[in-house]
């Protein structure tokens, strides 16, 4: 489960730094913020 949790997390973020290259500044900060949420290593909403 954390393997999961970590691969989105980092899809996430990836998506979001995309976001923030192309311009979408809002997008991808609340991209970037969700993906630290999701993922297991230091803060997780899933603990």
């Amino acid at each position: 489960m954390a393997f999961l949790l970590w691969i989105i997390a980092v899809i996430l973020v990836v998506a979001g730094i995309v976001s923030l290259v192309r311009g979408q500044m809002l997008w991808g900060i609340l991209l970037i913020v969700v993906g630290l949420l999701v993922g297991p290593g230091g803060y997780s909403i899933f603990r």
